[in-house]
């Protein structure tokens, strides 16, 4: 109980400052592209070269890991065929897909991970799936989604390798699985910068909710609605469901895995849908309803499971 709402605490805090910026106006009109634009071309790549060049790789091959790749691609699978058959765009499902499955495991998982299921470890195989599989396909999608020459063929498929989320992804696994050794002198600006990274983004979040309507209006609200089922509750209960009556999870592995999936949306996919400027306010909205909604959420399975 406490994790929860400690973890909620500190985002609220920083995405209220970010709307009193916005509300006074202290970084000027473009205060939130601004942030948006450093988070995603430089504190993020930086972020996720420092956290993924010291990871252990070997978490990737779980049983824990296996569930939440399942769930995630579940829950992402359903909102892509309803954005197929109602036409929402391949930009705009994407972003919804990412709402519907990426889960809060950096500045919300690591907390909840430390004070509700003990160990900030814990959290780590969703953590490297994220960055280094969902977060490097989406981003590829939408750049070769958006308007404009897209360029031959060849260049096409190099797309990640011209992505700053991508490039720092794969740089981070690339130095931990070689085990080379990053000096001081290069690792340490790296971390500084990237520490930018989470309170930019929920800066840049709290100014964009500034003169903002109430969540789920207008031509999104449909998205919105879906997109919150899914990573509210469609997402932890099907990781429930595959865990316990798939493979066998019991006790505090059954935890661990219920809890990671029952995570609200990323704060960062906000900054996604800002960059490529498809699905603001889906994003915005859907980051902002889960979030809210995952406190009682995480509550009851803590209670249930705990």
């Amino acid at each position: 109980m406490q994790g929860v709402l400690t973890g909620f605490a500190v985002i609220a805090v920083v995405i209220g400052v970010g709307y009193v910026i916005g509300l006074r106006g202290y970084l000027g009109d473009q205060g939130r592209e601004v942030l948006t634009k450093l988070a995603f071309h430089v504190a993020s790549p930086a972020l996720l070269f420092t956290t993924l060049a010291k990871a252990d790789l070997s978490v990737v091959f779980s049983s824990r890991l296996l569930v939440t790749a399942l769930s995630t691609a579940a829950a992402a699978g359903v909102f892509v065929a309803v954005g197929v058959v109602r036409g929402w765009g391949v930009g705009r499902t994407t972003i919804g897909a990412l709402c519907s499955s990426y889960v809060n495991s950096g500045n919300l998982g690591i907390p909840i991970a430390v004070y509700v299921l003990g160990d900030a470890s814990l959290v780590a195989p969703v953590l490297l799936f994220q960055l280094v599989l969902v977060s490097p396909v989406a981003v590829t999608v939408l750049d070769l989604s958006g308007d404009g020459d897209k360029g031959p063929l060849w260049r096409r498929l190099l797309t990640p390798l011209r992505n700053p989320i991508a490039v720092g992804s794969l740089a981070g696994v690339l130095v931990a699985a070689t085990g080379v050794h990053v000096p001081s002198p290069v690792m340490d600006p790296l971390t500084l910068i990237g520490g930018m990274s989470v309170p930019a983004v929920l800066l840049a979040f709290g100014i964009s909710l500034c003169g903002s309507t109430m969540p789920g209006k207008g031509p999104d609200r449909t998205p919105v609605l879906l997109s919150v089922a899914l990573k509210s509750f469609g997402q932890p209960a099907l990781a429930w469901v595959l865990a316990a009556g798939v493979f066998g999870l019991r006790g505090h592995q059954l935890l661990d895995v219920v809890v990671t999936s029952a995570l609200p949306a990323a704060q960062n996919l906000y900054t996604y849908a800002s960059q490529y400027g498809v699905g603001e306010r889906l994003a915005r909205d859907s980051i902002l309803v889960s979030t809210v909604l995952s406190v009682p959420v995480l509550v009851v399975i803590a209670a249930l499971l705990g």
